[in-house]
């Protein structure tokens, strides 16, 4: 029945990982490519390592295990963020909000605030 378990909890992780990869590829803008791969690559790897942690049942695997997911959910939302709002600083805009008019894709209203800074 274990077994089972661990198929399941790797399959399941396996396609998060492939959706998580896909997203990064062809979404339109580093916003949204930054949800593929901090949220769908976190699930993926969470449910991966359960699957692990099933399959062995060992308590250091298990320690090991839950020690990695917590850092990935820690580490993954801060990393988002710090990319959302670099991205944001150097006046790149998100998928369909107007950009300048100059069809370069940056908010003139925020690369002149992030020239001034």
């Amino acid at each position: 029945m274990s077994e089972l378990v661990v198929v399941g909890l790797l399959l399941l992780g396996s396609v998060f990982t492939i959706v998580a990869g896909i997203g990064v590829v062809r979404l339109p803008d580093v916003f949204t490519r930054m949800h593929a791969s901090t949220k769908v690559g976190t699930l993926g790897s969470g449910l991966i390592l359960a699957g692990v942690a099933v399959h062995f049942a060992d308590s250091a695997i298990l320690l090991r295990c839950v020690l990695i997911v917590v850092f990935l959910l820690l580490t993954a939302p801060i990393g988002a963020h710090m990319i959302g709002r670099a991205a944001l600083r150097i006046g790149i805009a998100p998928w369909g909000v107007a950009s300048g008019g100059d069809g370069s894709g940056t908010r003139p209203d925020v690369a002149a605030t992030a020239a001034r800074d």
